[in-house]
């Protein structure tokens, strides 16, 4: 899958959000969007999942996502909004198995391969525990693991996910970012909006630091996160560790 964003603009009521953002994602690649409150990371997903108007362009593989029909979009890409919640007293593996729709044919079951599916997003989200219970009655950070299972059912060749971690505790914060880690590893491209810097550094191979609408830095995490950025846009100094337990911990707020 190659994503490609060209020029894009996009607005919420009469305030500009994004300005001319462009980038390009092809490959097995975990891209973290990160970048102050306010400055357009989940504007930038919604419209590259083509949820909002926007000007610009664009493309998975050359063709405009605009130009895709629902269910080639749904195929193509799976989304998982920030705060996203189930409203609907229904069984966990019934709502999982929601992931699996845009492949189902009119009046036609699931699959073995449907099946399958299934089972790997189960597995991988580590959600096995909560099946045949209501979903209404599972926590918040319960709940979110498993609407990411419903994500990764599909099995979509790009993954857009908007704050997967926020809703969770340290241990389930580290697991959900192996899952997304290993789903990028099985040739597939995830976007994730991030705000833990931390685990954006270890887990993504690519990070790109929005500020007011617009690109500030698009590098690895060791060439984004640097003292200079960290100054710039989140407006703070921190102690930045490398090697392979690479970590951000903000010391003080700049003026």
């Amino acid at each position: 899958m190659r994503l490609a964003v060209e020029n894009l603009h996009a607005s919420l009521g009469a305030a500009r959000i994004i300005r001319g953002v462009s980038l390009r994602v092809e490959g097995s690649r975990f891209v973290g969007l990160i970048g102050p409150n306010g400055v357009g990371k989940t504007t930038l997903i919604r419209a590259v999942a083509g949820l909002i108007p926007f000007a610009g362009s664009v493309t998975l593989d050359g063709n405009p996502v605009s130009a895709l029909s629902p269910r080639s979009r749904a195929r193509a890409m799976s989304y998982l909004a920030q705060g996203a919640g189930s409203h609907w007293p229904l069984e966990v593996s019934r709502l999982i198995a929601l992931g699996r729709l845009p492949h189902l044919e009119p009046f036609h079951r699931a699959s073995a391969a449907d099946e399958a599916a299934l089972a790997r997003a189960i597995a991988l989200a580590g959600v096995a525990e909560f099946i045949g219970r209501d979903v209404l009655t599972l926590s918040g950070g319960e709940r979110a693991r498993v609407l990411l299972a419903r994500a990764l059912a599909v099995e979509a060749p790009l993954l857009l996910v908007d704050e997967p971690v926020s809703a969770l505790d340290p241990y389930h914060q580290i697991r959900i970012m192996e899952v997304l880690r290993a789903y990028a590893d099985e040739g597939r491209t995830v976007v994730a909006v991030l705000h833990d810097l931390s685990l954006a550094a270890r887990y993504c191979d690519r990070l790109i630091l929005l500020d007011n609408g617009q690109v500030k830095a698009d590098g690895a995490p060791g060439d984004v996160l640097t003292p200079q950025n960290l100054r710039d846009t989140y407006r703070i100094e921190a102690l930045i560790g490398g090697g392979d337990e690479r970590f951000v911990l903000p010391v003080r707020r700049v003026e």
